[in-house]
């Protein structure tokens, strides 16, 4: 069967789960559902269950500390999950958050509310702040150690003004997920497929 890709998202409010399952529908994925919350509550390992047994691919899987400081369920569970060896993570989304305990990640680059793809961190409200190559978020605290081939930073998931919202094709999500598709090469997998099946 191959390995089951995964993109992770850091960020599990009802208004993520809205734009995630918008978005995994729009790729033909799939979302796990399951894994929204604020707090996560979902262990890895029944994630890891849960990503095996979905047929569609890729798979988007939401982890959420809610501001728990140090490593929280959202990131144990993400730390689960990226250890399989049947599970190939594709990258993550880093979701910035106005986190009463400063977490920081350092992210190859963001993308802000209108599109714009920018060098800089981002905020909440996905406007681009004054570090390089950084956000700070409140489950973001592990992926610099995961060692991951794309991380890229946007605003609070759903929302930023308006520009997100999910009436609106959560465009913002949706150009993140593609991105990350994009620079896995997994897009260039699909169309090889269908170009084999249809010879």
């Amino acid at each position: 069967m191959g390995k089951k890709r995964v993109i992770l998202i850091t960020d599990g409010d009802l208004y993520a789960l809205r734009a995630v399952e918008h978005v995994a529908r729009k790729i033909g994925g799939r979302c796990i559902s399951q894994s929204w919350g604020n707090p996560s509550k979902i262990s890895g390992h029944q994630l890891v269950r849960m990503i095996m047994q979905t047929p569609h691919d890729p798979v988007l899987v939401m982890f959420d500390d809610c501001g728990f400081r140090g490593e929280g369920p959202g990131e144990l569970a993400m730390r689960i999950v990226c250890s399989q060896p049947d599970i190939e993570v594709l990258g993550a989304i880093a979701v910035a958050s106005k986190t009463h305990h400063s977490e920081w990640t350092k992210v190859h680059f963001s993308i802000d509310r209108y599109g714009s793809f920018t060098e800089y961190g981002i905020d909440k409200s996905g406007v681009p702040d004054f570090e390089t190559g950084r956000i700070n978020g409140d489950t973001v605290y592990i992926l610099d150690e995961l060692n991951l081939p794309i991380v890229i930073g946007i605003g609070d998931i759903g929302k930023m003004a308006g520009h997100d919202a999910v009436e609106k094709g959560a465009p913002i999500t949706s150009m993140a997920v593609e991105t990350i598709l994009e620079r896995s090469g997994y897009n260039a997998g699909v169309e090889r497929k269908a170009k084999d099946t249809n010879q």
